[in-house]
């Protein structure tokens, strides 16, 4: 995968716990730079599929316009209320765009897969259903810093 954490490993996922949490969140918070260098902050759905994060989003969002001028990305995945029981990955990397957009529903080997997955996460379907507004981006990242707060000692 990725870099490797420096600080804070006592409290890092391993790779099962980041690939386990991944898998069950629900919504990420993705930050896009703008071309004039304004940070954007935006909340989005996603699936990961154990080596990449792939985002299912608007084409027509400001996500989209600074990602298609700038593709660099980071990505946030948090749960946790109370202190001891924050969790957390910081995904970042170089945003590659998949398949037709907007996405009609053309046959993309590569988003079989993803789709199925988002599909069965977000609507309780085998089959993804395009309204062709939104299209997909690809986050492999190049870096992950994680956290569970749950593994610091109590007390």
């Amino acid at each position: 995968m990725a870099a490797t954490q420096r600080r804070g490993r006592r409290i890092m996922m391993t790779a099962e716990e980041l690939d386990a949490f991944l898998a069950t969140e629900r919504t990420c918070r993705v930050a896009t730079v703008s071309p004039e260098g304004a940070p954007h902050v935006s909340a989005l759905w996603f699936v990961w599929d154990g080596s990449s994060l792939w985002l299912y989003s608007l084409t027509r969002s400001r996500r989209w316009a600074d990602l298609r001028k700038d593709p660099r990305i980071a990505v946030v995945v948090d749960s946790g209320e109370e202190y001891g029981e924050l969790r957390g990955a910081e995904l970042s990397g170089t945003a590659e765009f998949v398949g037709e957009v907007p996405r009609v529903g053309e046959p993309v080997p590569e988003l079989e897969g993803v789709e199925s997955l988002f599909a069965r996460k977000y609507f309780g379907l085998e089959a993804l259903p395009h309204d062709h507004r939104h299209a997909w981006v690809r986050l492999t990242p190049e870096a992950v810093a994680s956290w569970d707060f749950r593994k610091l000692p109590r007390g």
